[in-house]
């Protein structure tokens, strides 16, 4: 069974007749087959004619944190992409270069320009590049860093049928306000509902997300707290 057909089983709330739930499976699949192959022509064009006319920005901006900062400008680190196969993912550097990001015992620091940057999401600016190369797309579930898909059991892996994207329904609904189950079962929701009429909703909400400013950084205390946790329900699966 493909992946695209597992997640054709999760929009099954309830139990149907054998021929009604093959006919939407099927339909399922071509919709988002057909979709999924408009959304990236959709994705490539935008994002290479963003980066054009954006240029001017990116090189403000790299300015602005080579000057308080040094080298290197451009933040990469390894992801989970679609399908769990894994991408470097490109942003840039918000944080101090002395700034550890494994160490738990404190904070991580920000740069007075990276803090603005984060605040205002224009971090991910550089993951229009991500997109140009198919890695990701605009709208999308987050990539998370790898350990997050290790942790996770089949269900919960389904959030990476679709490419991650710069933003998603969990980011737009609460970003990191919300607990990592509430996160997973959002993204299982977008790609459940993958459609035109979904990204048009998620765009939205996103807009309205960024501008309240609010949990825009989940900091790496939060990030071990959700691992832990989902090492802890998964450990029979996951072999722990």
């Amino acid at each position: 069974m493909s992946a695209v057909e597992s997640v054709a089983y999760l929009s099954e709330s309830v139990e149907m007749p054998s021929l009604f739930s093959s006919l939407k499976r099927f339909v399922y699949r071509s919709n988002f087959l057909i979709y999924s192959g408009i959304k990236r022509v959709f994705d490539f064009s935008l994002a290479l004619l963003a980066l054009i006319i954006l240029s001017p920005a990116f090189l403000i901006i790299s300015i602005l944190i080579k000057k308080e900062d040094g080298d290197p400008i451009i933040f990469k680190q390894l992801r989970t992409g679609r399908n769990g196969k894994d991408f470097y993912i490109y942003k840039f550097r918000t944080m101090p270069v002395e700034n550890d990001v494994n160490d738990k015992s404190c904070a991580d620091k920000h740069t007075k320009i990276g803090s603005f940057l984060r605040k205002t999401s224009l971090d991910e600016l550089p993951q229009l590049i991500n997109i140009v190369k198919g890695e990701m797309s605009f709208i999308g579930p987050r990539p998370w860093i790898t350990e997050y898909y290790k942790a996770m059991n089949y269900r919960e892996r389904m959030r990476t049928v679709v490419r991650p994207g710069i933003t998603g329904l969990a980011q737009a609904n609460g970003r990191n306000g919300i607990s990592i189950h509430q996160k997973i079962d959002l993204d299982l929701e977008y790609v459940k509902s993958y459609s035109i009429i979904t990204d048009i909703r998620v765009i939205f909400d996103s807009i309205r997300a960024v501008l309240s400013k609010e949990d825009a950084d989940a900091g790496k205390g939060v990030i071990h707290d959700e691992l832990e946790e989902l090492r802890a329900e998964n450990k029979l699966y996951i072999g722990l």
